[in-house]
């Protein structure tokens, strides 16, 4: 395929090669002499191990170019690949200039050179760029410069994955290869393209492609502000946290691993709220800040707050709280969220009915009954073990249990409103009307 990326800075000049290397016909474009130059003369405009060497095999063998010329590149061309800045602006917002004049560059440049043979050309987005900058910035350039007759544009977005020093072992082996695209084409000619990866490429949604890119490197920032905090905390006890983030690692169940992460309502249960609570503690005794930890228990707060908040922004005062221990299939009720978002309803004069296949108050002892009596001294009257009876004349259903009777009964007489807390209740709840994710 003949293939133009524009942007021939770190991530672009890495992808040129790669792709050339895998057999492409692959012109780099960029403004900038000083980038175009280097790759011309056979060497690589950026430091990175073995990427001038690459870039050099490339352009020996007639397959790598570059140019400040839009043209040349987007003559007869399938693909192009935008690898531009997406600097911070002073306020913090990402700065898409850059995105939109190679995308303008891209569009006048297509009235005035051979199309490709298929009469399809994708665009596609591989810097990081906020959700809705295909569907709205591009969309928008294209609109003002709409492709010549016989030539149709498909836009996507193709997150990449590169870290600078390994940027092509990244590049030959990433953790995954996604195309967010609504055009079939588009995510057919990049399954051509990206083959020689032997990975899956996977299309979704072109939104969810673009906020995976930053869910990926927000979660290595934090990471690494964990690891951070940690030690700041454990060196007071003459503990070498390099040893134990050794250990912690090596969790690959849950330390490591997809189980917590989960969009979803907050944590609670006998451990983590209060463990989390006792490490900060100790950081106080110590005189140490650890505000990303301190802000865990923030932000767990606010998930409560904001579904009260949102069942107090719609109408009606009959909600049916289904579930109330802090995970599906036990009676623990010890800092449970949903204890917690049933006390605040109440105590906001909601009249509130819950249903949960297990918990039996007669049932519940020691620090179990004594954490639930300090919240819903009257959990008897309001508490039923028939998900219709407490469905029956509710204006708003909040959702965790995930049995078949509650599913089933949720199905049969629906409210005018769903709050799913699980995410986890199927598709024929989500496709209630009135239904709403917690976080989705």
């Amino acid at each position: 395929m003949k293939v133009a990326v524009f942007g021939l800075g770190y991530v672009g000049s890495v992808t040129a090669a790669c792709l050339a290397a895998a057999g492409h016909d692959v012109w780099g474009v960029d403004v900038d002499t000083a980038k175009v130059g280097p790759i011309t003369e056979g060497h690589s405009p950026v430091v990175e191990p073995g990427l001038d060497d690459l870039v050099a095999d490339g352009v020996t063998g007639g397959r790598l170019h570059a140019t400040t010329d839009p043209r040349l590149a987007l003559d007869r061309a399938d693909v192009s690949l935008i690898c531009v800045g997406t600097p911070s602006t002073a306020a913090g917002s990402t700065d898409l200039t850059y995105i939109k004049r190679a995308v303008r560059d891209i569009a006048e440049a297509a009235h005035v050179v051979v199309p490709p043979e298929s009469g399809f050309h994708s665009i596609v987005i591989r810097s990081t760029v906020p959700p809705g900058t295909v569907d709205e910035v591009v969309a928008q350039v294209l609109a003002d410069v709409p492709p010549p007759a016989g030539l149709k544009f498909g836009t996507a977005m193709c997150p990449e994955f590169l870290r600078e020093g390994s940027g092509l072992a990244d590049f030959y082996e990433p953790p995954f290869v996604v195309v967010g695209t609504q055009f079939p084409m588009v995510g057919k000619q990049l399954s051509e393209l990206l083959a020689f990866l032997g990975q899956e490429v996977q299309v979704v949604d072109v939104r969810t492609a673009e906020a995976l890119k930053y869910a990926c490197n927000a979660f290595h920032a934090t990471k690494v502000s964990f690891a951070n905090e940690m030690g700041r905390i454990f060196r007071n006890y003459g503990v070498d946290s390099r040893e134990v983030m050794r250990l912690f690692v090596q969790d690959t169940s849950l330390n490591i691993s997809p189980y917590y992460l989960k969009p979803g309502f907050a944590f609670g249960g006998s451990c983590l709220p209060k463990d989390l609570r006792s490490v900060l503690h100790l950081a106080r005794m110590n005189d140490t800040e650890l505000p990303l930890l301190a802000g865990t228990l923030a932000t767990n707060e606010r998930s409560v707050s904001d579904v009260v908040d949102r069942v107090i922004a719609g109408p009606g005062r009959e909600v049916a709280l289904l579930g109330l221990s802090f995970k599906v299939s036990t009676d623990d009720l010890r800092e449970s969220p949903n204890v917690e978002l049933a006390e605040r309803l109440i105590g906001k004069g909601y009249n509130l009915r819950i249903y949960d296949a297990i918990v039996n108050p007669s049932r519940l002892v020691g620090a179990n009954l004594r954490h639930v009596e300090s919240k819903l001294p009257h959990l008897q009257r309001v508490l039923t073990d028939d998900p219709a009876a407490a469905l029956a004349g509710a204006d708003v259903a909040l959702v965790s249990a995930t049995d078949t009777a509650a599913v089933q009964a949720l199905l049969a007489a629906p409210p005018a409103r769903t709050i799913d807390l699980s995410g986890r209740l199927g598709d024929d709840v989500e496709a209630l009307p009135g239904y709403e994710g917690v976080a989705w």
